[in-house]
């Protein structure tokens, strides 16, 4: 066959071909943004499993955030604090408990409160 004679086929064969390809386009377009992760908020498990968490908190607050006998208080306890205040212990310590302000970065400390607040709506 010549090559020209791609653009000498019936219109009904030119159509087909471009529908194809706009449907592989857009089913292209459609894999690739269900494919990006969305911003789902973090959730009440993966505070356990946060390793900022694991590294700072566990150690008093327990593995589970169930707290320590001689340790933190349980973070999974029916007292509502504002996500404000917990912000402010994290950031400025509370008692006992050391200020992470300087040691964690401000996204880190946000997604430790986001965590703690999801994991007392249960």
């Amino acid at each position: 066959m010549h090559p020209k004679s791609v653009w000498f086929r019936p219109m009904s064969t030119r159509f087909n071909l471009k529908i194809s390809g706009l449907t592989i386009a857009v089913c292209s377009w459609f894999l690739l943004v269900a494919n990006v992760p969305a911003q789902a908020p973090p959730s009440a498990a993966s505070l356990t499993a946060n390793p900022v968490f694991q590294k700072n908190c566990a150690k008093c607050h327990g593995k589970t955030a169930a707290g320590r006998r001689f340790g933190g208080p349980s973070l999974t306890s029916d007292k509502a604090a504002s996500t404000d205040d917990v912000r402010n212990i994290i950031s400025s310590g509370k008692g006992h408990m050391p200020k992470y302000g300087g040691k964690l970065s401000s996204e880190e400390i946000d997604t430790l409160v986001q965590q703690i607040k999801l994991l007392n709506q249960k």
